[in-house]
Formats: structure tokens, sequence, C-alpha cells
């Protein structure tokens, strides 16, 4: 036999061996651990697991079919759903889009985030810098490739403020502006702007929604065996506002308003329903692609929404029923602005066909993404979430005390909180809080505060204590004038 066979031979019995110790360890330390030891010998004995987040833009609690939907066709994300576990009281990290997405990426809620609405009250947008922390910078540190195809919608056009700066390896689509998205006379590759000539004047060649999904479809095919993250970011059901014949706005940001065309319906509502019945297609395209290369079982899919349901391009939020039992739409701290559909989907992993109705905020994936790849939070960082991996394997979930909200708008500054089922929220710094009790009052009609003074105070003191001055977003009082605060 040649002498290289041999080194191969005895480097392969040393390998077994090394193994077979291994695995009797492994087996010896499960063992002590009880039960709970085999789960995570089996989830150290497989690949880091692959990880996406698909995240719609103006998608109401009520819209898929999953949550009480009865006329808008949603049937891959009602399997989803089916296969994996609906959340029922998941909320976005704030009333309208930049914030939620800062929320998302940094695990802050908006007391501590760089980023609180969408403009400064001087109409300046803010981009995340390069010492804030993200979760692509956490996951790209131990392995993943990571990618953002969509809308990033933190900081502005023109600007290198996106997301190749904050850990993302690769990133299609614009930094703002979301009516620009759909036939976008350029989006960002990276760095670089890609122009699409059909698109410019007015025309309507290529549909970016189309192109983000096929985007990630080939990403995920090209990282068949590497650990990734893998953002999705659509632009669906936000309007597009055009001025029709009428006069009147018109949302224009869907290809067809097939399967609706013939439904009784104003055209602005058919082409809404559309929209969310091609990202359901989209989705599912995701789907099949991660199943036809048998990477389901260690991928793990949430599909969520920044904000709630929005009223703009001549769509009523009522039409559909988009906000489902809650009161409030986009841009308000009601149920309704801030709480969202969130189906967590990992076939082998999250046992199928749960509901869930586990309290968290989209601040919490930070530290849930870092549990489920095993990485380690920086030390020198604080985080307002906590890994929610104990939810997703249906174990005991250590819950939050409270969440916290702000929208710091030119003229009113707004405050939420949720502490157990208590809601209170306030509509101006210095004014009255209002108390709601969701356990018996889930649309927020009845407030109570002045029947739990002493729930009040502790409410008052979480909005106080959570909220930090920020030189861009400062506290203003009805008239628009900036409250001095504490140093």
């Amino acid at each position: 036999m040649p002498a290289d066979s041999t080194a191969e031979s005895t480097n392969d019995n040393l390998k077994r061996r090394g193994f077979l110790r291994g695995l009797l360890a492994a087996l010896g330390g499960a063992l002590a651990l009880g039960g709970g030891g085999f789960f995570w010998l089996k989830r150290r004995s497989r690949r880091r697991p692959n990880i996406v987040f698909i995240m719609a833009d103006d998608l109401g609690y009520g819209d898929l079919g999953a949550y009480g939907q009865e006329v808008i066709q949603t049937p891959s994300l009602d399997a989803l759903a089916a296969e994996g576990m609906r959340f029922t009281q998941y909320y976005a990290g704030s009333a309208v889009c930049a914030p939620s997405r800062c929320c998302l990426m940094t695990g802050l809620h908006t007391g501590h985030a760089r980023i609180r609405h969408n403009k400064t009250p001087d109409d300046q947008y803010v981009a995340l810098l390069p010492e804030d922390f993200t979760v692509a910078e956490l996951l790209k540190s131990i392995g993943y490739t990571t990618a953002i195809f969509g809308k990033w919608g933190m900081g502005k056009d023109g600007t290198v403020d996106g997301p190749t700066r904050q850990g993302f390896d690769e990133f299609l689509g614009r930094i703002d502006d979301p009516t620009s998205q759909y036939y976008p006379e350029f989006l960002w590759r990276n760095e670089e702007k890609e122009v699409f000539e059909e698109n410019l004047d007015g025309g309507r060649g290529t549909y970016s929604q189309d192109l983000f999904t096929q985007e990630a479809l080939n990403f995920i095919e090209a990282h068949q065996d590497d650990p990734f993250f893998l953002y999705l970011s659509y632009s669906y059901p936000h309007a597009k506002k055009d001025i029709g014949e009428n006069g009147k706005e018109v949302n224009r940001a869907v290809p067809s308003d097939e399967p609706y065309t013939s439904e009784p319906w104003p055209q602005v509502e058919r082409n809404f329903a559309a929209m969310i019945t091609r990202m359901d297609r989209d989705v599912g395209k995701v789907i099949s692609r991660l199943r036809e290369l048998n990477m389901d079982q260690n991928t793990c899919v949430f599909f969520t929404s920044d904000n709630g349901p929005h009223q703009e391009g001549g769509h009523s939020p009522g039409f559909f029923k988009s906000k489902g039992p809650l009161r409030g739409i986009k841009r308000e701290l009601f149920e309704g602005g801030i709480r969202v559909p969130m189906i967590a989907w990992w076939p082998g992993t999250i046992e199928a066909g749960v509901v869930s109705d586990q309290v968290w905020a989209s601040w919490d994936f930070l530290p849930t993404a870092a549990d489920m790849a095993e990485a380690e939070l920086p030390p020198d960082r604080a985080f307002d979430g906590r890994s929610m991996l104990p939810a997703l394997l249906g174990r005991p979930q250590q819950g939050h005390e409270f969440l916290y909200w702000e929208i710091p708008g030119a003229k009113v500054f707004f405050q939420a909180v949720r502490m157990d089922d208590w809601k209170g929220y306030r509509r101006g710094y210095n004014e009255r809080i209002k108390l709601y009790d969701l356990a018996e009052d889930l649309k927020e009609k009845n407030d109570i505060a002045d029947r739990h003074p002493e729930i009040v105070a502790e409410i008052a003191r979480i909005m106080e204590n959570e909220h930090t001055a920020s030189e861009d977003f400062p506290i203003t009082d009805g008239e628009g004038v900036v409250v001095p605060e504490a140093s």
C-alpha cells in the first residue's frame, strides 16, 4: 500500500476515534442535563441555521387569511402559518417606517434608537452611523453571508449611509423614497447606481418587487453551503401616490389588479388586494426554493410588517378590515398602528400549527437571531430586546416587564407603554396618560386611568425613564416648540 494511503487510513482511524470520544462526551453531557440536552446536541450537530426575515410595508394585522382576512387571497402565507408558529401579540418597532426598521436592525426601542421618525422636525433624513451596531454585523462576524433586497428605509438616497456600511455583504434596493420603488429609474446595487432605462420618463418596464424576489432566489441558491442572513424587504402594499385623470390620488403600484379585475370594487382597492396576493405569491416562491434545495429544515423564516395599515393613495383601511379587531392605523400608537402579523417557520424545529400569545417586539429580533446562531452579544453594548428562541421552541419564555414606543412629531410627542395587559397612551409630553385594559378592551375605547392611579404612575415612570434625549428628535409641545430636557 502506498505511504500516502497508509497515512490517510491512519488519519481516518484517528478521526473516527476522536468523533466517538466526542460523541460519548456529548451524550454524557446530554444525560447530565436531562431531556433538554438532547435538543442542544441535535442543534450543535448541524450547521448554523439560515435566517430569512421578510418584511412587508404597511401590511395590517387583518390583511392575511391566517389573521382573519376573508377577501384577499394569501394561500402561501396562510400555509406558512399552518406549518409554523403564528403570533397574535407581536409588535412593530414603531407606527412608521424608518424607526421601525431601525429597531429591527439594532435591537433598541424608539426611546434609545438613533432613528425615531421618518424625518426630523425640520424635514431631514437620519441614517445609522458607523458606531451603530446591527444584527447583520453580528451575524457576519461569525461567518454568515448577509444580504438585503428591497427597502432599507433609513437615510437618504445619494449617500453611502446604507446597508453595506452596516454589515450587509449584498444590497439591491433603495435607501428612501418608497413611492419610487415599484418602477424605479435606478436602484442601488451595493454602493453603485443601477439605472433602468425602461423605467425612465414614467416607463413601467421592470417591476422592482419581482426583481427583489429573483435576487433572493439567486442568493439562496448561491449560498446553499454557507449560513446566511437574508433580509427581503418588500414595498408591498405601500401606496404609490399618483394623480389620476379625475384629479384624485390613485395607487399604481402594481402591474396588474389580477385576480381581482372583475371585482366591483374601486380600482384603488383592487390594486391594494392585488399587491398583497402578489407578495404572497413571492413569499411562496422563496419557500419553494428552500424546499427544492433541501434547505427548509435548516432555515428559519420570519414574516411580518413594519407597521399597521395605511390610509394613502385613496385606499381605505376599512375596506378590507385591514386593522382586524384593533383600533388605529399607521402613524398611531394604538394597537392597530403597531400590532402586526408575525409568522415564524422552521420545519422540524418550530412545531407546526401553533398559535402563540407571547408578547414581543421587533427589537427582540437581534438577540433572537444571536441565540439561534449561537453568537455572543457584544458585552459592551446594551439592547432592549431579549431572545425569543424559547418561545419559538415551545418552551417557557421570560417576557418583558414592559414595551415602550415614542414618536417625536413636529408638534406632538407621542408615547405608549404596554405592561402586562395594561396599555398606556399619551398624545403630548405634558398631557394626561390614558389607560386601557387590553384583555377586556382590545379596541382601546374605555379610558380607565382614573380607576388605576397606581398603574398610571408606573407607566409615567417608564415613559420618563425609557426616553433618552436626541438632538435629531427633540420633544416638542403642541405648538412645535422644543421642550427643554434635563441633562
